[in-house]
């Protein structure tokens, strides 16, 4: 078992089909897709993880560097201990962690990132009309603001570039998300999957 988890980081901001990407690499044998959204669902609320959670997040309070790497942490464990994750097998796909410089750092420690995928969009107002759109059809109405749109690329750009700049500059891969989702995601697996089949021996028939 490698010292750290070999690893790829996808990026990507507000609707520009991250999401999407992630669940169709997850679903594809030799990938493990882990999101941070996912992290949070499935700590148990009554178990002092879960208490620690909710303690910050009923006050509205965003949950520390360290304490977010921890439960991160905890629950990779607990998806090796149910076989859900092959550490010896899989290229763990990071997915909204690490968010900040700082959990990056922290991260070091566990994680060795072979690439970074940024999905990144050209043209900034075709994603806010298309997220506008999705809004509509899926009735959520905070995303039907524009102003709110926009306030949360804001905080994307803010949060996201000092990531990235964590790492060597030639670990980083930009893919134009404004593509159609097909042409994405083989955009996403050339770069991916030669990584795969240099750090992990082929599966048994």
């Amino acid at each position: 078992m490698p010292d750290r988890y070999r690893s790829i980081l996808l990026f990507g901001g507000p609707g520009v089909g991250k999401g999407t990407q992630g669940t169709v690499l997850g679903s594809i044998l030799g990938l493990f897709h882990c999101a941070s959204g996912d992290i949070f669902r499935s700590i148990d609320p009554n178990s002092e993880p879960g208490r620690t959670f909710m303690r910050y997040s009923a006050q509205g309070e965003l949950v520390p560097d360290d304490i977010t790497v921890k439960l991160w942490a905890q629950q990779m464990c607990a998806w090796i201990e149910e076989g859900r994750y092959a550490v010896d097998r899989d290229l763990l796909v990071l997915d909204g962690i690490p968010r900040t410089a700082d959990q990056a750092r922290i991260m070091d420690q566990s994680i060795n990132v072979l690439k970074i995928i940024h999905l990144v969009c050209p043209d900034r107002e075709t994603i806010v009309q298309r997220i506008k759109r999705r809004a509509l059809k899926q009735n959520r109405k905070d995303d039907a603001v524009e102003d709110v749109i926009r306030n949360r690329w804001s905080v994307y750009d803010q949060e996201t570039k000092p990531v990235i700049e964590h790492y060597p500059p030639d670990r980083v891969v930009e893919v134009n998300a404004l593509e159609q989702p097909v042409e994405v995601i083989r955009a996403v697996l050339d770069v991916i999957m030669p990584i795969w089949l240099e750090n992990f021996a082929p599966f048994e028939e």
